[in-house]
């Protein structure tokens, strides 16, 4: 990366590396031994592979972006409440449907989780209802009456504001406050991933981000330190020519342009890791953004180093990787493999149990190395990913009082640690590392850690607050095509300025609906 970038970042840095937590450096693949608040606005499918991408061919029509909206307060008492003393008065257990989008052993913990709840109480019974990805969940939800829906919903942190503006959920500050619920374990960031306008509209509950996979022997082979992954940018060039270089694979990376990948989730984590918005008012945080800036200068530059990567044959495009799984299976190509791709944090249980079942002969999971995605500043952070709940409004006060009640049941501290260490995602709140089975997950294999540590390495700035745009899903889409085009070869400038230009008019037609 050039100078420019390295002056750019500068700031970022100081900031991470102040940040509290213990550090990334020593989260390698051996064993190594504040409040927030409700009121106040502050920073796929990303989950295991086989959800498919969203799809999106329409064009959408390119208009200038609208002048920056201003900021906004909107005060709990203008929003449905939450009254959480309806659940005492109630004469029969209240019943709660709940739509997810878990697969594999998601679904398998998340049933196990709500086995224990219904078991541990008399007073709800809740009910799973798998609906298919996350996009099939939204888009069934959005299509259904209001009295059609469940009583609790997840969603994926790309729906925040489309979820919102559909006016039919009760803001979780608002059974926060009350409940007199103490968030004080809980990881500020990950709160205000939630909090638009000054209300935390969602719970987080399976928090996942991006983190590098690679092949320990082909480092090894290379010269290279597995214990020592790449952790910026010109690392993971200088890896790379070092892997291909030594023939200890034909590619250092394997990179597509998924939505959920480089085409889309990456660019939002490089963006944040550089210091700089991915869009106007603080990311849609302080009020509706208006405008995407991932045209600019740092765009350019770091497209611009991926196009060189793939011209320079040290990385090797899988393209729109719509299974979620090229990616993965670059690694095993027996021809020309790559050493490294990048993925989502929660699919490392999947990977090991497929690894360890023979998907690549004479490799297990101890061959597969886990790092932090390697970004501009060289200092591990991430935006929150994965996934959060909401609780649907006008279907009762006891039902909402209920859905609370589970929620508050599957956010808990030994939840989060069962959870965690049952899935690969990360605990939203810090005093689950103190738990059993997480204490012994974490120990026994810290690749499980290296996500956590990358959020708990994140300064709370706004930057580090990830984007909420009303159309956020079909943003991405749009910025995958021009990085598929990118990656193909096209003209970086171009293809950034014409996804912007695009991505603004999805923005604007949006709020002028809204």
């Amino acid at each position: 990366m050039s100078r420019r970038l390295s002056l750019l970042v500068i700031g970022a840095l100081a900031l991470a590396a102040c940040s509290g937590g213990e550090s990334i450096l020593e989260s390698g693949n051996e064993a190594t031994t504040t409040t927030a608040s409700t009121t106040v606005a502050s920073p796929s499918d990303t989950d295991p592979p086989g959800d498919a991408e969203p799809t999106d061919d329409t064009e959408p029509t390119v208009a200038p972006p609208t002048t920056a909206a201003p900021t906004t307060t909107t005060p709990l008492e203008a929003l449905p409440p939450c009254p959480v003393e309806a659940l005492d008065a109630a004469d029969e257990p209240v019943e709660v449907l709940f739509w997810h989008g878990l697969t594999g052993e998601t679904d398998t913990a998340i049933q196990a989780l709500t086995e224990a709840y219904n078991a541990s109480q008399s007073a709800v019974r809740v009910q799973l209802e798998f609906q298919g990805s996350y996009d099939e969940t939204f888009d069934k939800y959005i299509q259904s009456s209001q009295g059609s829906r469940p009583d609790l919903v997840m969603f994926p942190e790309y729906y925040v504001q489309q979820t919102i503006d559909s006016e039919s959920v009760i803001p979780v500050g608002a059974c926060i406050e009350s409940d007199g619920y103490d968030t004080s374990q809980f990881r500020q960031s990950v709160l205000a991933s939630y909090n638009v306008a000054g209300v935390q509209w969602a719970m987080p509950f399976n928090l996942s981000n991006p983190v590098l996979y690679f092949n320990r022997s082909m480092f090894e082979a290379a010269g290279l330190d597995p214990d020592s992954p790449p952790l910026s940018l010109d690392d993971l060039r200088a890896a790379s020519q070092a892997i291909v270089d030594s023939g200890a694979a034909s590619y250092g990376i394997a990179v597509d342009s998924g939505f959920s990948a480089f085409g889309g989730w990456v660019i939002e984590q490089w963006f944040a890791n550089a210091g700089e918005l991915y869009a106007d008012n603080e990311n849609g945080h302080l009020a509706p953004a208006t405008r995407v800036l991932y045209d600019s200068p740092l765009g350019l530059e770091l497209l611009t180093f991926m196009q060189e990567m793939l011209q320079d044959g040290l990385a090797f495009y899988v393209g729109g990787n719509t299974t979620g799984q090229d990616n993965y299976f670059k690694l095993a190509d027996r021809a020309e493999p790559a050493a490294m791709t990048v993925g989502s944090s929660a699919t490392l249980g999947t990977i090991k149990v497929a690894v360890d079942g023979g998907l690549i002969p004479g490799i297990t999971s101890d061959d597969i190395g886990v790092g932090p995605l390697p970004s501009p500043t060289g200092v591990p952070t991430a935006l929150v990913g994965g996934a959060s709940l909401y609780i649907v409004a006008d279907h009762g006060d006891a039902t909402a009082a209920a859905a609370w009640d589970y929620i508050s049941y599957l956010v808990s501290a030994q939840s989060q640690a069962d959870w965690a260490a049952g899935t690969g995602y990360v605990p939203i709140r810090d005093d689950a590392l103190t738990l059993e089975p997480l204490v012994s997950t974490y120990d026994d294999d810290p690749r499980f850690k290296v996500a956590y540590d990358q959020l708990a390495g994140s300064p709370d700035v706004p930057a580090l607050r990830g984007p909420i745009l009303g159309p956020q899903r079909e943003v991405r889409v749009t910025t995958a095509r021009a990085v598929a085009e990118i990656f193909e070869g096209a003209d970086v400038q171009t293809s950034l300025s014409n996804a912007a230009s695009q991505s603004n008019a999805l923005i604007t037609e949006y709020n002028a609906r809204n």
